[in-house]
């Protein structure tokens, strides 16, 4: 077949590990943790951080995690990845070859670069499957692509997704999984979003600091590509789209490593309505589009322990996208966007 003629679809996310045992989880943090982008540290720092101390220590600690968050078939995040490939394939027939890739560990986007160079398409799409723009997540993905791609004797066309956060359609999707949780039956809703260190956000900010900037009330003209914008910004439409009331729901960031992250914590907004009375809360992660560790483990195992401990009862996740058809009908939008 001539792939002059064809596109090359590449559906990107994070990573997982092969498998969940130490000396897998150890690969897969040592690739993350080591990215300049994810730790973003003066070079010797970082690496006597991450090398000495986390990957080390959080090695054992996160196997134990994943082994909670393991199937018969392997990772979530992997299932739900091959299901939206062969969705996605299956819709698009010849003209376009779609691919599963991750960062970091398998199936890894530098195998899938090669691939498609290998077969020489003509054009290429990355799609990283990341709603909300930071440095770490669609940004290391666009620097990846760019330097593997610039050895490349023939460069062919390139698009980059760049997010889509307020996207009608991924709106449109989350709103319906929502609904179907029956949130007039909780006390309240939380909108959870995994955490970014102030500093990497106050790149984007760089003559008001991110945390005296009122994107928490509006998303401001610099906001397009600030994380905590268009975490605010997702959250506002999602609760227009369900009618809700300001004093209905909460924004919160999780999965910090310091204080010095993005503020409320999800896990400090816990206890602090548990304190106050609240029994039922709804968690939505609108950061993320297929249930994994965050999502799975740490707010439906670990905020629920934490809720209960403060008098709370039950704390229930919205399923994620996953393979949800409106899911796939907005990867179809992404792709075929001019």
């Amino acid at each position: 077949m001539d792939n002059s003629k064809r596109t090359a679809v590449l559906l990107v996310n994070v990573g997982t590990p092969d498998e969940p045992k130490v000396p897998a989880v150890r690969r897969y943090l040592f690739e993350f943790l080591n990215d300049r982008r994810v730790i973003d540290l003066p070079l010797i720092p970082q690496k006597l951080l991450v090398n000495l101390i986390i990957v080390p220590f959080r090695a054992p600690k996160s196997t134990k995690l994943y082994e909670m968050l393991w199937t018969p078939k392997g990772s979530p995040l992997l299932i739900n990845a091959e299901k939206n490939r062969e969705k996605l394939q299956e819709a698009f027939g010849d003209e376009f070859q779609v691919f599963t890739a991750m960062r970091y560990q398998n199936p890894h986007l530098r195998k899938v670069l090669r691939q498609v160079r290998d077969e020489r398409y003509g054009r290429m799409i990355v799609v990283p499957v990341f709603p909300q723009y930071a440095s770490s997540t669609t940004g290391t993905i666009a620097q990846f692509v760019s330097r593997e791609v610039a050895k490349w004797n023939v460069i062919p066309e390139i698009r980059m997704v760049s997010q889509f956060y307020n996207h009608p359609t991924f709106i449109k999707a989350f709103t319906e999984r929502i609904k179907s949780y029956q949130p007039d039956a909780y006390d309240h809703i939380v909108f959870s979003y995994h955490g970014l260190p102030n500093r990497q956000v106050d790149k984007v900010h760089p003559e008001v600091p991110s945390t005296s900037c009122t994107c928490e009330q509006e998303m401001p003209v610099h906001g397009k590509y600030c994380y905590k914008a268009t975490c605010y910004e997702t959250t506002r439409l999602l609760a227009q789209s369900l009618g809700l009331e300001r004093e209905d729901y909460s924004v919160s960031f999780q999965s910090r490593l310091t204080k010095n992250w993005l503020t409320p914590f999800s896990d400090e907004l816990v206890i602090q309505k548990a304190k106050e009375g609240v029994k039922r809360i709804l968690f939505v992660a609108p950061a993320f589009v297929a249930d994994c560790l965050e999502t799975t483990i740490e707010i439906g195992v670990e905020y629920q322990e934490l809720f209960e401990e403060y008098g709370g009862e039950k704390i229930q996740l919205v399923e994620s996208l996953n393979d949800h058809p409106l899911w796939i009908e907005t990867l179809k939008d992404l792709i075929l966007e001019p």
